[in-house]
């Protein structure tokens, strides 16, 4: 959770409030300690009790999985798709931004992992005050970012031996993914279609996880100008000139097809339309930055250069956990 003094008095005084307890809620550890990590709250963070962890994050729970801690998870929230029986066992704490906090101190956990932006901060408040240890896990868009977080979730969870084997794997494929985007001639402009809601396109600019992953596919983020997910008009989806549209698979409503995409008068009139260049994927695989991203840009890759060589990436030999398991009990 980030402290910011942009807000009105009554939500600063909020804020301030959340921080203070954030800062409280860990012991003070020696700053020149040369393995500290600090989480995105700025605490430093050290091994805690993991015997009950509440996971909040799709990649945060992925990761967890990937270190062999699937039996000290008792609660994920909504995002944690992945692996699919997360959901499917664990009990759900609710929306990652829409928590109860209820329902997390209900789970009695010793430690809760919530990636950066969990909320709301009334929520976070009251697990603070409760005392209930907490680590925020920065989510950077980057390969670097994707390392920093296993790091500072084998650090919480005491799994640092199995954590340098997951990235060891996971730098594998990043160097196989950066082989296969050397490859690449001319890079495609790509725009990532967030929604699409009476003809006005929700689109991602600079410093979001779709930006991030474009980059990783070889691709141009088509919306360089600004930072963040916003609306645009007909008008700058025109001058963007993508050449494909990029989109998540969803269920019900707030789906996009490429029928809606191309039907519309400002993305018809685009490169993209020429030749219906659509690619949709998976929400989480495609914006998680989690152990599969190298995977998923693999496949976005493969996507917008069909002329790219079927790559197969080194975890997609033998998968992660088998391995790690493997080398740590060795």
């Amino acid at each position: 959770m980030r402290c910011s003094a942009n807000v009105h008095s009554s939500a600063r005084r909020l804020a301030l409030l959340v921080c203070l307890c954030v800062f409280a809620g860990f012991p003070a550890h020696s700053a020149d300690d040369a393995a500290s990590m600090k989480d995105a709250a700025g605490r430093i963070v050290s091994a805690g009790d993991a015997s009950r962890l509440v996971s909040v994050g799709g990649a945060v729970t992925e990761i967890l999985y990937a270190l062999g801690l699937e039996q000290k998870i008792v609660g994920v929230d909504t995002t944690s798709l992945y692996p699919p029986r997360a959901l499917a066992e664990k009990p759900n704490v609710g929306y990652m931004r829409q928590l109860s906090a209820e329902g997390v101190l209900g789970l009695r956990p010793t430690l809760i992992l919530a990636i950066e932006n969990s909320g709301p901060p009334q929520t976070l408040l009251v697990l603070e005050t409760a005392h209930v240890p907490m680590v925020v896990i920065p989510d950077s868009y980057s390969e670097q970012g994707i390392v920093d977080k296993i790091r500072l979730i084998a650090k919480a969870t005491a799994t640092s031996d199995r954590a340098n084997c997951v990235i060891d794997e996971v730098n594998a494929d990043l160097a196989v993914l950066g082989k296969l985007r050397a490859d690449i001639g001319k890079k495609k402009r790509v725009l990532f279609l967030m929604s699409l809601v009476n003809g006005r396109a929700l689109v991602s600019g600079r410093n979001t996880a779709a930006d991030g992953m474009i980059r990783l596919a070889g691709a141009v983020n088509a919306i360089d100008d600004y930072d963040g997910y916003k609306p645009i008009t007909d008008e700058a989806v025109i001058a963007a000139k993508p050449d494909v549209v990029l989109s998540m698979q969803r269920n019900g409503p707030g789906v996009v097809t490429a029928n809606d995409v191309f039907s519309n008068a400002a993305f018809s009139a685009t490169p993209a339309a020429a030749t219906r260049s659509f690619v949709s994927m998976e929400g989480l695989y495609l914006l998680g930055f989690g152990p599969r991203t190298a995977r998923a840009a693999r496949d976005l890759a493969m996507a917008l250069y069909p002329a790219l060589p079927v790559t197969l990436l080194p975890s997609e030999r033998e998968p992660s956990l088998a391995s790690c398991e493997k080398r740590v009990e060795h």
